[in-house]
Protein backbone atom coordinates (compact mmCIF):
# COMPACT_ATOMS: atom_id res chain seq x y z
CA UNK A 1 0.00 0.00 0.00
CA UNK A 2 3.14 2.38 1.43
CA UNK A 3 4.33 1.66 -2.35
CA UNK A 4 0.80 2.63 -4.11
CA UNK A 5 0.90 6.02 -2.25
CA UNK A 6 4.32 7.31 -3.12
CA UNK A 7 3.80 6.66 -6.84
CA UNK A 8 0.43 8.14 -6.38
CA UNK A 9 2.41 10.99 -4.22
CA UNK A 10 4.75 11.23 -7.44
CA UNK A 11 1.83 11.57 -9.87
CA UNK A 12 0.23 14.44 -8.11
CA UNK A 13 3.35 16.82 -7.98
CA UNK A 14 2.74 16.71 -12.02
CA UNK A 15 -0.43 18.74 -11.26
CA UNK A 16 -0.62 22.24 -10.57
CA UNK A 17 -3.69 21.90 -7.82
CA UNK A 18 -4.40 25.68 -8.61
CA UNK A 19 -4.42 25.45 -11.94
CA UNK A 20 -7.58 24.85 -14.50
CA UNK A 21 -5.99 23.22 -17.21
CA UNK A 22 -7.27 23.51 -21.04
CA UNK A 23 -9.20 19.80 -22.10
CA UNK A 24 -5.47 19.13 -24.38
CA UNK A 25 -3.47 19.35 -21.23
CA UNK A 26 -5.67 18.28 -18.64
CA UNK A 27 -5.80 14.78 -20.86
CA UNK A 28 -2.13 14.53 -21.51
CA UNK A 29 -1.62 15.26 -17.34
CA UNK A 30 -4.47 12.28 -16.78
CA UNK A 31 -2.34 9.91 -19.09
CA UNK A 32 0.94 10.70 -17.18
CA UNK A 33 -0.52 10.59 -14.03
CA UNK A 34 -2.11 7.17 -14.00
CA UNK A 35 -0.31 4.57 -11.97
CA UNK A 36 -1.80 1.45 -11.86
CA UNK A 37 -0.90 -1.23 -13.70
CA UNK A 38 -4.11 -2.24 -15.56
CA UNK A 39 -6.13 0.35 -18.53
CA UNK A 40 -7.63 2.39 -16.23
CA UNK A 41 -10.79 4.52 -16.70
CA UNK A 42 -10.79 7.68 -17.77
CA UNK A 43 -13.65 9.88 -15.45
CA UNK A 44 -15.68 13.29 -16.37
CA UNK A 45 -16.11 14.80 -12.63
CA UNK A 46 -18.64 17.71 -12.94
CA UNK A 47 -19.66 19.74 -9.49
CA UNK A 48 -23.00 21.67 -10.69
CA UNK A 49 -24.69 24.39 -9.07
CA UNK A 50 -28.13 22.52 -8.22
CA UNK A 51 -30.11 21.53 -5.61
CA UNK A 52 -30.76 17.68 -6.03
CA UNK A 53 -33.55 18.24 -3.73
CA UNK A 54 -36.02 20.02 -5.85
CA UNK A 55 -37.48 18.01 -8.72
CA UNK A 56 -37.02 20.64 -10.97
CA UNK A 57 -33.40 20.46 -10.56
CA UNK A 58 -32.36 17.30 -10.58
CA UNK A 59 -30.63 15.64 -13.55
CA UNK A 60 -30.40 12.31 -14.86
CA UNK A 61 -30.19 11.34 -18.49
CA UNK A 62 -27.91 9.29 -21.36
CA UNK A 63 -25.40 10.33 -23.96
CA UNK A 64 -23.62 7.84 -26.80
CA UNK A 65 -20.00 8.59 -26.89
CA UNK A 66 -18.41 9.06 -30.09
CA UNK A 67 -15.39 6.53 -29.07
CA UNK A 68 -17.38 4.59 -26.80
CA UNK A 69 -15.87 3.90 -23.34
CA UNK A 70 -13.58 1.01 -24.28
CA UNK A 71 -15.89 -1.40 -22.18
CA UNK A 72 -18.51 -3.77 -23.88
CA UNK A 73 -22.05 -3.45 -21.95
CA UNK A 74 -23.70 -6.58 -20.96
CA UNK A 75 -27.24 -5.83 -21.87
CA UNK A 76 -30.28 -7.71 -20.62
CA UNK A 77 -33.14 -7.30 -22.34
CA UNK A 78 -36.78 -7.94 -20.62
CA UNK A 79 -39.38 -8.03 -23.16
CA UNK A 80 -41.44 -10.95 -25.45
CA UNK A 81 -42.62 -12.15 -28.64
CA UNK A 82 -41.38 -10.09 -31.72
CA UNK A 83 -39.64 -7.51 -29.23
CA UNK A 84 -37.71 -10.45 -27.75
CA UNK A 85 -36.76 -11.11 -31.43
CA UNK A 86 -35.43 -7.76 -31.98
CA UNK A 87 -33.30 -7.69 -29.13
CA UNK A 88 -31.67 -10.93 -29.58
CA UNK A 89 -30.82 -10.09 -33.50
CA UNK A 90 -28.95 -6.63 -32.41
CA UNK A 91 -26.79 -8.52 -30.03
CA UNK A 92 -28.35 -8.45 -26.89
CA UNK A 93 -26.52 -10.90 -24.24
CA UNK A 94 -29.84 -11.92 -22.38
CA UNK A 95 -33.55 -11.85 -23.30
CA UNK A 96 -36.16 -13.48 -21.62
CA UNK A 97 -38.83 -12.33 -18.61
CA UNK A 98 -39.90 -14.52 -16.20
CA UNK A 99 -36.75 -17.06 -15.85
CA UNK A 100 -34.26 -13.96 -15.83
CA UNK A 101 -36.75 -12.25 -13.31
CA UNK A 102 -36.25 -15.20 -11.22
CA UNK A 103 -32.18 -15.69 -11.43
CA UNK A 104 -31.99 -11.95 -10.25
CA UNK A 105 -34.40 -12.47 -6.89
CA UNK A 106 -31.48 -15.07 -6.57
CA UNK A 107 -28.55 -13.20 -6.98
CA UNK A 108 -27.45 -13.33 -10.85
CA UNK A 109 -26.00 -10.20 -11.84
CA UNK A 110 -24.11 -11.18 -14.73
CA UNK A 111 -24.94 -8.00 -16.52
CA UNK A 112 -24.42 -4.10 -16.60
CA UNK A 113 -27.44 -2.75 -18.38
CA UNK A 114 -31.11 -3.54 -18.56
CA UNK A 115 -33.41 -2.53 -21.08
CA UNK A 116 -37.09 -3.71 -20.88
CA UNK A 117 -40.23 -3.06 -23.07
CA UNK A 118 -43.08 -0.55 -21.09
CA UNK A 119 -45.13 -3.94 -20.86
CA UNK A 120 -42.72 -5.74 -18.35
CA UNK A 121 -42.01 -2.87 -16.38
CA UNK A 122 -45.12 -4.18 -14.28
CA UNK A 123 -42.75 -7.26 -13.42
CA UNK A 124 -39.66 -5.63 -13.36
CA UNK A 125 -40.55 -3.16 -11.02
CA UNK A 126 -40.72 -5.86 -8.34
CA UNK A 127 -37.32 -6.27 -8.44
CA UNK A 128 -36.93 -2.66 -7.61
CA UNK A 129 -35.23 -2.93 -3.99
CA UNK A 130 -32.86 -5.35 -5.45
CA UNK A 131 -31.75 -3.23 -8.60
CA UNK A 132 -32.60 0.33 -6.89
CA UNK A 133 -29.49 0.21 -4.92
CA UNK A 134 -27.48 -1.15 -7.61
CA UNK A 135 -28.41 1.67 -10.05
CA UNK A 136 -29.86 -0.69 -12.65
CA UNK A 137 -33.44 -0.11 -12.73
CA UNK A 138 -34.57 0.98 -16.34
CA UNK A 139 -35.56 4.11 -16.82
CA UNK A 140 -37.46 5.76 -19.40
CA UNK A 141 -35.28 9.46 -19.02
CA UNK A 142 -31.84 7.14 -19.54
CA UNK A 143 -33.63 5.50 -22.62
CA UNK A 144 -34.01 1.77 -21.39
CA UNK A 145 -37.54 1.81 -21.06
CA UNK A 146 -38.69 1.44 -24.58
CA UNK A 147 -40.23 -0.35 -27.21
CA UNK A 148 -37.39 0.56 -29.73
CA UNK A 149 -35.35 -2.49 -28.39
CA UNK A 150 -33.16 -2.28 -31.02
CA UNK A 151 -32.51 1.59 -30.75
CA UNK A 152 -31.40 1.02 -27.38
CA UNK A 153 -29.38 -2.47 -27.24
CA UNK A 154 -27.03 -0.76 -30.41
CA UNK A 155 -26.75 2.84 -28.85
CA UNK A 156 -26.13 0.40 -25.93
CA UNK A 157 -23.21 -1.21 -27.67
CA UNK A 158 -21.70 1.83 -29.14
CA UNK A 159 -21.22 3.59 -26.10
CA UNK A 160 -24.24 5.17 -24.51
CA UNK A 161 -23.00 5.96 -20.61
CA UNK A 162 -25.69 7.02 -18.00
CA UNK A 163 -25.64 10.63 -15.62
CA UNK A 164 -27.27 11.15 -13.19
CA UNK A 165 -26.93 13.87 -10.48
CA UNK A 166 -25.58 12.87 -6.73
CA UNK A 167 -27.21 14.91 -3.54
CA UNK A 168 -23.82 17.14 -3.49
CA UNK A 169 -24.58 18.36 -6.65
CA UNK A 170 -22.21 15.94 -8.77
CA UNK A 171 -21.97 13.78 -11.77
CA UNK A 172 -19.32 11.20 -12.31
CA UNK A 173 -19.08 9.72 -16.20
CA UNK A 174 -16.30 7.38 -17.61
CA UNK A 175 -15.53 8.95 -21.09
CA UNK A 176 -13.00 6.30 -22.17
CA UNK A 177 -9.83 4.23 -21.24
CA UNK A 178 -5.93 5.72 -20.33
CA UNK A 179 -4.52 3.76 -23.66
CA UNK A 180 -7.36 5.91 -25.69
CA UNK A 181 -5.78 8.84 -28.44
CA UNK A 182 -5.55 12.18 -26.79
CA UNK A 183 -7.82 13.16 -29.47
CA UNK A 184 -10.79 10.51 -28.63
CA UNK A 185 -10.66 11.10 -24.96
CA UNK A 186 -11.24 15.12 -25.20
CA UNK A 187 -13.86 14.06 -28.15
CA UNK A 188 -15.58 12.08 -25.62
CA UNK A 189 -15.12 15.37 -22.99
CA UNK A 190 -16.51 17.75 -25.27
CA UNK A 191 -19.75 15.32 -25.62
CA UNK A 192 -20.64 14.79 -22.27
CA UNK A 193 -19.62 18.53 -21.68
CA UNK A 194 -21.95 19.89 -24.07
CA UNK A 195 -25.36 17.59 -23.06
CA UNK A 196 -23.95 18.80 -19.17
CA UNK A 197 -25.21 22.73 -20.62
CA UNK A 198 -27.97 21.50 -22.55
CA UNK A 199 -29.32 19.97 -19.67
CA UNK A 200 -29.00 22.32 -17.22
CA UNK A 201 -32.36 23.25 -15.31
CA UNK A 202 -33.76 26.91 -15.49
CA UNK A 203 -34.69 27.00 -11.58
CA UNK A 204 -30.60 26.52 -10.90
CA UNK A 205 -29.38 30.22 -9.96
CA UNK A 206 -25.58 31.39 -10.12
CA UNK A 207 -22.51 29.86 -11.31
CA UNK A 208 -23.82 26.29 -13.01
CA UNK A 209 -20.25 24.24 -13.89
CA UNK A 210 -18.48 25.29 -10.56
CA UNK A 211 -15.80 22.57 -10.65
CA UNK A 212 -14.95 20.21 -13.69
CA UNK A 213 -12.03 17.96 -13.58
CA UNK A 214 -10.85 14.69 -15.47
CA UNK A 215 -8.98 11.78 -13.43
CA UNK A 216 -7.96 8.32 -14.05
CA UNK A 217 -8.78 5.12 -11.65
CA UNK A 218 -6.72 5.77 -8.48
CA UNK A 219 -5.35 8.94 -10.17
CA UNK A 220 -5.26 12.73 -8.80
CA UNK A 221 -8.11 14.58 -10.14
CA UNK A 222 -6.88 17.42 -12.31
CA UNK A 223 -9.63 20.52 -12.87
CA UNK A 224 -10.39 21.29 -16.54
CA UNK A 225 -11.08 25.20 -17.83
CA UNK A 226 -14.86 25.53 -18.94
CA UNK A 227 -13.60 28.34 -21.05
CA UNK A 228 -11.39 25.65 -22.97
CA UNK A 229 -14.18 23.75 -23.84
CA UNK A 230 -16.49 26.00 -24.67
CA UNK A 231 -14.14 28.02 -27.31
CA UNK A 232 -14.66 25.49 -29.50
Amino acid sequence: MAKKSKSYLEAAKLVDRAKAYPIGEAIELVKKTSTVKFDATVEAAFRLGVDPKKADQQIRGAVVLPNGTGKTQRVLVFAKGEKAKEAEAAGADYVGDTEYINKINQGWFEFDVIVATPDMMGEVGKLGRVLGPKGLMPNPKTGTVTFDVERAVNEIKAGKVEYRVDRDGNIHVPIGKVSFEDNKLVENFNTIFDTMLKVKPAAAKGTYMKNVSVTSSMGPGIKVDPASVTAK
